[in-house]
């Protein structure tokens, strides 16, 4: 088995456990992420939390020792710092979230435990990824923005 097969596999593999545990936190229900937009749920905070909690020392000691990624390449975190369209993102997505009450990776689960939403949901992530491609294309802009010094860095 070649190595890009054996990290699709992996990929595959940890993919279907984080669409587990969403599953388990019930994040592919509509009410319940309605419920914590309302701040009855603070449970799903505090997952999300830990998230952070777990994986911000770790990726910063990975980084910090040279830690070499699968695909051979050295890891190294992006920083950057807000900017305007980060905000107007940001805000957008809350938007969105609230309107269906899920986002990419629940919209998933949603779909596969036969939720209906998730007929809806899903095209509209990719219809929202279109439009922001073409409002990207129609402004000159290339890539997310946030790596402008390696584009300037390379010509």
């Amino acid at each position: 088995m070649s190595n890009t097969a054996k990290l699709n596999v992996i990929g595959l593999l940890f993919g279907a456990m984080f669409g587990g545990v969403l599953g388990a936190m019930n994040l592919h229900e509509y009410d319940t992420i309605h419920a914590m937009l309302r701040l009855d749920e603070p449970d799903i905070f505090l997952f999300m939390a830990s998230a952070i909690v777990v994986s911000a020392p770790l990726l910063w000691l990975l980084e910090r020792t040279g830690f070499t990624t699968p695909l051979g390449g050295e890891l190294r975190l992006s920083r950057s710092k807000p900017e305007a369209h980060h905000l107007k993102g940001g805000a957008l997505f809350g938007i969105g979230w609230a309107i269906a009450g899920t986002c990419p990776a629940p919209a998933l689960v949603m779909f596969s435990s036969g939720a209906m939403l998730s007929l809806i949901a899903i095209p509209g992530i990719f219809i929202g990824l279109h439009l922001r491609e073409r409002q990207q294309r129609g402004a000159g802009h290339s890539g997310d923005g946030e790596h402008r010094d390696l584009v300037t860095l390379s010509k």
